[in-house]
């Protein structure tokens, strides 16, 4: 998934001649705390509600102002990964995409990119999940694939972090299989750490207070 599948348009970039208090006031209503100025196609640079209050000038037009994150932005055929890494280090409410001409296409909202990265992940699809814990110089994607298919099942989303001051992989992977017992057997056999593995219920349950949670925080 690229940046421009993630692209809503319900939210309008600010104009450089409009007044800081229009700004502030979209903000209130969209419930964000940046907004993305353009000039005609032009885009300008990522101005945040912070910057509007600190300069204290609600009625001076906003292409007067400082940008403190200034151009911040993604390319429209960003990763997803890339996209989560420049919400993440900025810490913003949205993230602006532009083509290869600096020309504003949209943006993508924190509320969205969350939604989209759940549904591309599987995480609604009904089955179960595993953590296991491997050596990078034993870790291997197709091994494990086939352990998963040997049991009539398939992976339908996996995460690999590193285990921090080790040479250790944390493997997180969602299986079709409700009932992962089988599958854990022949990881068994095979010398893989089984950190953990949580049922369709329960995790489902978990998991979907946890989203609601996570919703409810994006909507204040």
């Amino acid at each position: 998934m690229i940046a421009k599948e993630l692209i809503s348009d319900s939210i309008p970039p600010v104009k450089p001649g409009e007044t800081s208090i229009q700004a502030i006031s979209w903000m209130d209503e969209f419930r964000v705390a940046h907004l993305p100025v353009v000039d005609g196609s032009q885009y300008i640079g990522l101005i945040s509600e912070e910057d509007l209050y600190s300069d204290n000038k609600f009625e001076e037009p906003v292409g007067s102002q400082r940008f403190s994150i200034s151009k911040t932005s993604v390319d429209q055929y960003s990763h997803i990964f890339e996209v989560f890494r420049i919400f993440a280090e900025h810490k913003l409410s949205l993230l602006p995409v532009v083509d290869q001409r600096n020309h504003y296409l949209g943006v993508i909202t924190l509320e969205d990119l969350v939604m989209k990265f759940v549904s591309a992940s599987s995480i609604q699809n009904p089955g179960a999940v595993i953590v296991l814990e491997r050596s990078y110089k034993d870790f291997s994607i197709s091994e494990i694939a086939q352990i998963v298919e040997s049991n009539d099942a398939t992976i339908l989303s996996m995460f690999i972090t590193s285990v921090p001051q080790s040479t250790l992989m944390e493997i997180s992977m969602k299986v079709s299989r409700m009932d992962p017992g089988p599958i854990l057997q022949t990881f068994n056999r095979y010398n893989y750490t089984i950190k953990a593995t949580y049922s369709e219920g329960a995790y489902h349950d978990d998991l979907k207070d946890r989203y609601d949670q996570l919703m409810t925080y994006l909507n204040i």
